[in-house]
């Protein structure tokens, strides 16, 4: 047989691909041998029908499949992954910029149709230093020049299943790749069908109350054209399933109106290709060619009277979809406006639970992106969100909004501190943890959309006359930028709303979620945790030992000479994988106080674009966008309890987190001057190698100033001989766990850590203050309620965020 076209012979990959093909063998494997190679890109798509061809041995995988780009630094190989690699996929431990050993590839089944796509059965990923020393090397060359392995770039589809486009990474809302259309398509539909009866008249348009009229009378062959303004757009829904075989699973919804009436447009499969990013709320649409039925609300018998809904299909017929250009909107169409109804920080104090609003505010702080699992229980289902908390100068209390995506990611990638911020349809959430404390919060609708300062999206929105808008920018004359700049944060761990401050109403709020575990199932669960994944146990323990770490040793990523006190004679310390337990001959306090100044080496990555030497700021040249364009648009237990202590013979069966604080749980002060590094160092891991390098950026950010330390504690579950490694970072004034409407409590362990923090009403104890009175936890049984996040590879952070005492 053929080599296979492509570099050059002397090129590894080329060489052991020629042997795949050259092989006799009915399923021809080849190893690599010395050769490293290296993960450029990832892509993940959802598996069809024609999965149990390809993988007969993996159909309880993931609905998920995975193609990649590898490189051996010469040339370049797009590949399908088996799904027997998905576990390494899903917790990030093969990621792009990996380093690959001992890859074995195979061919693609003859049936395929192209002997020349080749797949990987399986791999080692290098985790020894080495392999940052070849990712540095790498670095330096310019990756998307390199020649592929088979001559000519290949289809970017996916190779093991028939789908039209790859889905994001880590959720399934978001668009990604160039099929998505940011321009509208130069033409769209095809001539009239005569097999589904329907004769298009354009001439006039018709109402849509004279459609929905014609519908439930029945005669609707002559349906006319549609002129309507979208009202609001919703966020994409992806409904591919293993069992289905549509090639562009896809829908999206449009709430548009004209002067009589409202109804739904429904966008299927390709169409939301073609037009989902082009069309934007406030537009003003010609439809034709469309398809009408009963709406979802008449078939779930959600509405009293029948109503109808707009389907535009890529065939039968083939929709035609117009943007009619704001010059040429006449008044005599009678088109309502875009709706607004924006609530200021002020306004949200005193409105109900379930309030539908916009707001528009200044970011303060821009945390992480996490993910959680989808409450439709599809197993390869994740909701991805971040937290934001927005000043608009109406109130001290932040604007607190749990933002999921919207699929905007081109928007939503850029919200950082100092950005102005227009989130439209939001939900209030109100939580209650006591009969006296309510705190609320602000989430996603279907139909939310956000608008941010550096994608040119303010000025485009009808928004930007109405009187709240005009306030919020007179009050953003007046700010002091520097003081606003100082205390802005992101990134690292936070958890809102806050939770009660008794066991009782902690239980009684859990609506139905897991009560205890043991530390076993908490061990099993964490392993099985996904990246970014969080997910919240509540488990019996005891308290162990208790350090804590000052701000200047995070800063210098040193750990040592922290101020610690070990508690429990019988429960030694005990890092998973050793083997020797030595075990203090008695209770011991130790106090020490220090701190290297030795500085951590200068990151491997760092790289600097013309963005970031951007180095001018002001808060009213960001609130210009809004400005441009048309004026004229609008228990006590002191004793030894055997049943709770854990003999000193028992073996440590596991271990579980991490004894000092990873990169990505602590928050960060906001660095303008290298904004576009840190986001991308805060953010997810990227499906691009260009994109990858600054991660390693993370630790050259200083901690937020608001943190001053944090306490690490190691927990022994009551259950069985599993130890957990937790962070507590207490409540402080100015931090961003410091409640609005702070609680009175004395201060000592047991009233910090059920509360959640110190005290509003007294000094807060020093740190050298709680540890000296550290032994006051000897053996005191505590229900935790621990946050674990899966930080990729084997790291799981644990946050413990209340510890309640059991009383006897």
């Amino acid at each position: 047989m053929a080599a296979v076209p492509g570099c050059s012979g002397g090129c590894a990959l080329q060489r052991i691909l020629n042997k795949l093909v050259s092989a006799s063998s009915g399923s021809p494997r080849v190893k690599t041998q010395a050769e490293p190679l290296y993960v450029i890109s990832l892509e993940r798509y959802g598996r069809d029908t024609d999965f149990g061809v390809h993988f007969p041995d993996s159909i309880s995988a993931s609905d998920s499949l995975y193609d990649a780009t590898v490189t051996d630094g010469d040339c370049r190989l797009r590949v399908s992954l088996d799904p027997s690699l998905n576990a390494l996929l899903h917790t990030n431990r093969l990621r792009c910029g990996s380093v690959l050993r001992n890859v074995v590839f195979s061919a693609c089944d003859p049936g395929d149709g192209d002997s020349r796509t080749f797949h990987i059965c399986s791999l080692d990923v290098d985790t020894s230093g080495g392999s940052d020393a070849a990712l540095l090397s790498l670095s330096s060359v310019n990756v998307d020049s390199l020649p592929w392995v088979m001559s000519e770039e290949p289809s970017l589809v996916p190779l093991r299943a028939h789908r039209s486009t790859y889905l994001p990474l880590w959720n399934n809302h978001d668009f990604t790749g160039d099929t998505w259309r940011h321009t509208p398509p130069s033409e769209t539909g095809g001539e009239d069908s005569e097999e589904d009866g329907v004769v298009e008249d354009v001439q006039p348009v018709v109402s849509l109350a004279e459609l929905r009229r014609r519908f439930l009378s029945g005669s609707l062959r002559r349906r006319g054209a549609l002129c309507v303004r979208i009202l609001h757009k919703s966020r994409l829904m992806y409904y591919g399933k293993a069992e289905q075989s549509c090639e562009c699973p896809y829908k999206a919804e449009l709430q548009v109106a004209d002067g009589s009436m409202d109804v739904c447009v429904v966008l299927w499969n390709s169409v939301c290709l073609d037009w989902y990013r082009c069309l934007q709320p406030g537009q003003v649409l010609r439809l034709s060619r469309y398809r009408v039925k009963d709406s979802y609300s008449s078939r779930s018998g959600q509405d009293a009277e029948p109503n109808i809904e707009i389907s535009l299909n890529s065939r039968n017929p083939a929709a035609k979809v117009n943007i009619i250009p704001k010059q040429q909107v006449l008044p005599e169409w009678g088109l309502p406006h875009l709706p607004h109804d924006f609530l200021s920080g002020h306004d949200l104090q005193s409105s109900p639970h379930g309030t539908i609003c916009d707001v528009i505010g200044v970011v303060v702080f821009a945390g992480r992106q996490e993910r959680i699992r989808s409450k439709d229980g599809r197993r390869s289902d994740f909701e991805e969100y971040r937290w934001l908390q927005l000043e608009d100068g109406t109130t001290d209390q932040r604007i607190t909004i749990k933002l999921f995506s919207t699929s905007q990611p081109d928007i939503q990638n850029r919200i950082q501190p100092m950005a102005l911020v227009v989130c439209t349809r939001l939900k209030l959430i109100r939580n209650t943890v006591s009969t006296a404390t309510t705190f609320e919060y602000l989430s996603n609708t279907s139909f939310t959309q956000v608008y941010c300062t550096g994608t040119n999206s303010h000025s485009a929105m009808p928004y930007r006359g109405i009187r709240p808008v005009r306030q919020f920018l007179q009050w953003l004359k007046q700010v002091d930028e520097a003081s606003m700049l100082d205390r802005a944060v992101t990134g690292g761990y936070f958890s809102y709303p806050p939770l009660p401050v008794s066991l009782q109403s902690f239980m009684e709020n859990r609506q139905g979620e897991a009560g205890l575990i043991s530390g076993g199932e908490m061990k099993l669960q964490c392993d099985r945790l996904h990246y970014r994944q969080r997910q919240r146990f509540v488990v019996q323990c005891t308290i162990t030992a208790a350090c804590y770490h000052s701000r200047q040793e995070v800063r210098t990523i040193q750990n040592s000479d922290p101020l610690t006190a070990q508690l429990s004679p019988r429960v030694p310390r005990q890092r998973e994988g050793s083997k020797t337990f030595n075990t203090p001959t008695k209770r011991k306090l130790l106090f020490t106080t220090g701190s290297s100044s030795r500085k951590r080496p200068k990151p491997p990555f760092q790289q600097s674009t013309e963005e970031d030497a951007e180095n001018d700021f002001s808060l009213f040249d960001g609130a210009m966008e809004f400005l441009v364009g048309d004026d004229d648009d609008e228990e006590d237990d002191d004793e030894d309890d055997e049943n709770s202590s854990m003999p000193p013979s028992s073996p440590v069966r596991a271990h579980l987190g991490m004894p000092h604080i990873a990169p990505e749980t602590l928050p960060r002060s906001f660095c303008y001057e290298r904004r576009h590094v840190q986001a991308a160092a805060v953010g997810m891991q990227m499906n691009n190698f260009h994109k990858l390098l600054p991660h390693r950026e993370l630790e050259s950010f200083n901690p937020a100033h608001c943190y001053t330390g944090y306490f690490s504690l190691t927990l022994r579950v009551l259950s069985d001989p599993v130890m957990l490694d937790v962070i507590f970072f207490p409540a402080t004034p100015g931090n961003l766990h410091w409640k609005p409407i702070p609680l009175t409590h004395d201060n000592t362990w047991e009233s910090v850590l059920s509360h959640g923090g110190f005290s509003s009403h007294a000094p807060p104890p020093s740190p050298a203050d709680l540890i000296a009175t550290a032994a006051q936890l000897t053996n005191r049984r505590l229900v935790c309620v621990i946050e674990a996040c899966a930080l990729g590879g084997d790291k799981v952070e644990l946050i413990l965020n209340r510890a309640f005492p059991l009383r006897s």
